[in-house]
């Protein structure tokens, strides 16, 4: 290669703010970031948090960072990075709020996964994650944003139910519940694909007093 040409290689090399809007989301990583510029994770770590500094952006864990401060940000676009090796999608009771099924906002975010049970905090909020069956592992789409998996009001109740078949009461009561927005006829569908027997009578005798199905 020339000088000349190695020259205009260089030229072209993107910065980290460059990589950044190049990459176009409110939420991205290290690694997509030293991939864009060339650059170490060491030198580009560094690079982010001179900008954290400046309060362009947040980190919000080792190796994921967000424009915490666009008013466009949702911590829910950090659920698809919650679990590397894992998908993830909103669900319980920070879904049925979302779908307008019940009025009170929840404390933490309720994600399910296919990874272990586990709490994670961040500065952009309380992830509360939570294993689910294989079997149990659909009836979410993307949201409106396209920026995470989220369960549809149906899904998202049978989880709460089939959590609490498993785990005590925590996500078995309703105090306020709209059942005009979820449909009988897709609530027992859901109920059907549960495999172990006892939790799916327990799901739906839980389901026959809430809803009186």
């Amino acid at each position: 290669m020339g000088r000349h040409a190695a020259k205009g290689w260089r030229a072209l090399k993107m910065t980290v703010i460059q990589a950044i809007h190049h990459i176009g989301r409110l939420v991205f990583t290290t690694r997509e970031i030293a991939g864009l510029t060339s650059g170490s994770m060491s030198s580009t770590t560094q690079s982010l948090k001179r900008l954290e500094q400046q309060k362009v952006i947040k980190k919000i864990f080792q190796g994921v960072w967000a424009f915490a401060y666009d008013k466009r940000f949702s911590p829910f676009l950090i659920i698809p990075y919650l679990m590397p090796n894992h998908r993830a999608y909103l669900s319980f009771i920070s879904a049925l709020h979302i779908h307008g099924v019940i009025g009170q906002i929840p404390q933490v975010i309720t994600v399910a996964s296919t990874g272990h049970t586990k709490v994670i905090k961040t500065p952009v909020g309380t992830f509360d994650v939570h294993q689910m069956s294989p079997d149990l592992f659909a009836g979410f789409d993307w949201d409106g944003s396209g920026g995470y998996l989220l369960a549809e009001p149906e899904k998202a109740f049978v989880d709460c139910l089939y959590l609490a078949s498993r785990k005590g009461r925590r996500f078995g009561n309703f105090p306020e519940i709209n059942t005009e927005r979820l449909d009988q006829k897709l609530l027992k569908g859901w109920m059907r694909k549960i495999n172990d027997k006892k939790i799916r009578s327990a799901v739906l005798n839980r389901a026959q007093k809430i809803l009186s199905l």
